[in-house]
């Protein structure tokens, strides 16, 4: 074995085994029988470990720090700190799996080495032998970390630092996840069918999603053992005109995929585009690809618009490069550097493109909804590989048409179908192996938060869900225990959670979903899941809504005023075929209709829609325009002190809303005692304030909860440098007549 792999306890071992579990994990010997250790998950093994680690905090003004012991296993990197824990821990928003000082392995960013006062960057391939005096470890939840190992025992110093670069950044084998070794020693069920996540696994999730659309399409089964193509879904739908012959001609590159029924019978498709040389020269693929968007086009009116997203929209690695430069902009290593920053950061958040991309991508999405929900024509998207712009573009559609989407289960029925039935490649593009060609990385599922994050900004009432939701999904993107943010596809899934189990013969090993929010939350904490503005459909509503589904639209998109049905003839046979020969002789380049972007009819259909009374449970269509695209607060701010308004934000707001829901709640209680018995049974719950109880005088909320929080006998000052202080104008950060201004505890 390796010098690397004995200065790791032997965890090297690991990564030449078939599966990882306890057994095959062999921790270091002479670490934990006197330090102090987390308490570990099933399945969790320490690698190595170093005491009389310094932790330094986000002020570099006082250089506080904590000693403790910093632990490396095959999950985390762990700090335990020598002092006792706080009392006020215990009113924070708490994750099972990890707390707030560990750093999962998959969430490590990048690591930086201090030498001598010199920085530099850590990467796989580096030769370990000089070890640094200070680590600072910067995480994808925007986290930094600064530990200093001058205080370690030589040989301790060593092993950790050579234990964290090992395990964080070199490539490793899928099956030597976490997310394996957990799974062997728990159980996890299916989900429930009465959590009414759809996870489109079974044919009758499709089937159910299209019957509540009243989708005209086909339902196609016959790659449900992956016999036609392992890049394809188990189950899928696609135009009624697609023969069974037309499924693979082209290993699914081509052929369009339902993803939504509009109520007039126009409906939203997505395809893997062949490649541009292919349909230059080979007249077969030109063929198929003629057949294929006349197949869309007999789904509703002979009426098709399609759009090439790897023409109008920035590349995945643009998409990287934009958000490499904008997460930047967050990572505060200390004091200093905030408030250097701070002085042309509005400027410099703009310049990185990263808002630009989000912006383009609601336009587009904009631009789908106009051609459904006003021209009532057939829509059509396509990329190369068809799942990832087009999987963003097509949920950030449904979302601003579809109410459905907007609740808890129906947002995670969409990811599902979308992003994991529909191929997402998340293992690649989280780069969840740690692989060195990071040309496939690309944050391209945090695109559609963001989108989702815009929405939700300026139609909050329209959302089941809250801000936290989204936030703590995104943090899950980077824990490796769910199978759905693993896998490349549904077949790559499958081979690896579909296995038997080598700990359990005859027994399927099941990894959880990220659905099942029981296994890193309780019930309390999944309470600030709900949005307490929501407000559910009125029974009048929902009858609205079915009688629109069944009432026929199509003649208002037909030619002419004066067409009326032949009850003899088919509802197109008249003026339809000319069509058809028409459409038959058109090249692809004609099929290009979408309006460009920006354009005057995009912007004329937005006023439209504007000047209509809002209706939550209707059509969203989001501002894109300069401020109204605000920055997602909660989850790029909320490990930065200067920017937390203690007593105030956001959820001083939500939390007197929870109180007064409370307070409802109890006088209706009491009004159904007194009616009669029964009645209160049937009522739905509302939830709690956060944390269960309405907060007290005790603790003091930040506008970051509850990602962090202050006792009131705590106090928060920002620490502005003198030579920015003098820069701030005469009055120096004083207030008038040269007094200091207001603490934090005066902020209301």
């Amino acid at each position: 074995m390796s010098a690397l792999g004995a200065a790791c306890g032997k965890g090297a071992k690991a990564s030449f085994v078939s599966y990882v579990i306890p057994e095959e994990i062999k921790a270091e010997k002479d670490f934990g029988k006197q330090d102090k250790t987390p308490t570990l998950l099933p399945g969790e093994v320490v690698f190595c470990g170093a005491s009389k680690v310094l932790r330094y905090r986000q002020d570099d003004v006082s250089q506080h720090g904590l000693f403790g012991t910093l632990v490396c296993t095959n999950f985390r990197l762990a700090f335990v700190s020598d002092q006792d824990p706080s009392e006020e821990l215990e009113n924070l928003f708490r994750n099972k799996m990890y707390g707030e000082d560990d750093i999962p392995l998959a969430c490590v960013d990048n690591i930086y080495g201090v030498y001598e006062d010199k920085r530099k960057l850590i990467t796989g391939g580096m030769v370990k032998n000089k070890i640094p005096s200070k680590l600072v470890i910067h995480c994808k939840d925007l986290r930094v970390f600064q530990f200093t190992l001058t205080y370690c025992l030589g040989e301790e110093a060593k092993r950790i630092f050579q234990g964290i670069t090992h395990h964080c950044l070199e490539p490793k084998s899928l099956r030597n996840l976490f997310a394996f070794s957990f799974c062997e020693l728990n159980s996890f069920p299916e989900m429930k069918r009465q959590q009414k996540t759809l996870m489109f696994e079974v044919l009758d999730d499709w089937a159910q999603d299209m019957n509540r659309l009243r989708g005209a399409c086909r339902l196609v089964d016959e790659n449900a053992e992956f016999g036609l193509s392992p890049s394809l879904p188990q189950f899928f739908i696609v135009p009624s005109n697609v023969s069974e012959a037309d499924l693979n001609p082209f290993q699914g590159h081509g052929l369009p995929m339902w993803c939504w029924s509009h109520p007039s019978g126009c409906a939203l498709f997505k395809t893997s585009a062949l490649p541009a040389a292919v349909l230059q020269e080979d007249p077969v693929a030109q063929a198929y690809m003629e057949k294929m968007l006349t197949a869309v086009a007999h789904n509703y009116l002979f009426s098709v618009k399609t759009e090439d997203l790897s023409d109008t929209l920035p590349s995945v690695t643009d998409i990287q490069l934009a958000y490499n430069k904008f997460k930047h902009f967050f990572l505060i290593e200390n004091t200093t550097d905030f408030w250097v920053s701070d002085v042309k950061w509005l400027s410099s958040l703009d310049g990185c493109g990263w808002l630009d991309i989000v912006r383009q991508c609601l336009q587009k999405a904009m631009e789908v909804v106009e051609c459904l929900e006003k021209e009532n024509a057939n829509v059509l998207i396509m990329e190369e590989g068809g799942s990832d712009l087009c999987c963003v573009i097509s949920s950030l559609a449904q979302l601003m048409l579809d109410p459905f989407y907007r609740t808890l289960t129906g947002f995670q029925s969409l990811v599902q179908k979308e992003w994991v039935a529909g191929g997402h490649r998340f293992m690649e593009r989280l780069n969840q192996l740690h692989l060195k060609d990071k040309e496939e990385v690309s944050p391209v599922f945090l695109l559609f938060l963001e989108g989702v994050m815009v929405l939700l900004s300026q139609y909050g009432p329209s959302f089941q869900f809250t801000e936290t939701y989204l936030t703590v999904l995104s943090d899950s993107l980077h824990l490796p225990v769910f199978s759905t943010f693993l896998f490349n596809s549904q077949h790559h899934r499958h081979i690896y959670t579909q296995a038997e189990s080598p700990h359990s013969p005859g027994s399927v090993r099941r990894c959880p979903v990220v659905w099942d929010w029981s296994v890193q939350f309780d019930c309390k904490a999944q309470e600030l899941f709900i949005n307490p503005l929501y407000t559910e459909k009125s029974r009048t509503q929902r009858a609205s809504q079915r009688s629109q589904l069944h009432k026929h639209q199509r003649h208002l998109s037909l030619p002419g005023s004066g067409f009326k049905l032949s009850p003899k003839r088919g509802f197109f046979k008249d003026e339809a075929d000319s069509l058809k020969k028409i459409l038959r002789v058109k090249r692809l380049s004609r099929w290009m209709l979408s309006p460009e972007p920006g354009s005057s009819s995009s912007r004329d259909f937005y006023q439209a829609w504007q000047c209509r009374p809002l209706d939550y449970h209707g059509l969203l269509l989001p501002c894109v325009d300069g401020p109204w695209l605000r920055l997602w607060m909660q989850r790029y701010l909320r490990w930065v002190q200067e920017v937390q308004i203690f007593g105030g934000g956001l959820v001083t707001v939500l939390s007197r809303v929870y109180g007064l829901l409370e307070e409802v709640n109890a006088l209706r209680r009491e009004l159904d005692h007194r009616g009669g018995a029964g009645r209160s049974a049937a009522r739905p719950q509302r939830p709690r304030a956060p944390g269960g109880e309405a907060p007290g005088p005790q603790v003091r909320l930040s506008s970051s909860f509850p990602f962090s929080g202050l006792r009131s006998s705590s106090s928060y000052k920002p620490s502005i440098p003198d030579s920015l202080l003098h820069g701030l104008g005469p009055s120096g950060g004083l207030g008038e007549g040269g007094e200091e201004l207001d603490d934090a505890g005066s902020v209301v």
